[in-house]
């Protein structure tokens, strides 16, 4: 979060950059995330990003819920690790 005074105006800007760890989609959805963010998640309590934009902060067992579908669907269309 920051707090700004704009020259010549006396305005002030709060801006809150934290990431929306409200319910939501990542509520209902497993998603599909670099394993790598999940550690430094686990560790530090930041925030992740799936493959389908999603930001949050992990908290839920992702076996309890169903893959997100647009994670699948890009997880699917990228290239297998083989080639």
């Amino acid at each position: 979060m920051s707090t700004e005074v704009l020259p010549d105006s006396g305005t002030r800007v709060h801006e809150d950059i934290r990431p929306d760890t409200s319910n939501g989609d990542h509520e209902r959805f497993a998603h599909y995330v670099d394993k790598n963010e999940i550690m430094e998640s686990a560790v530090n309590g930041t925030p992740v990003v799936a493959l389908c934009g999603k930001v949050w902060v992990p908290s839920r067992d992702p076996k309890r819920f169903p893959v997100c579908p647009e994670c699948k669907e890009i997880y699917e269309s990228l290239p297998s690790g083989d080639e």
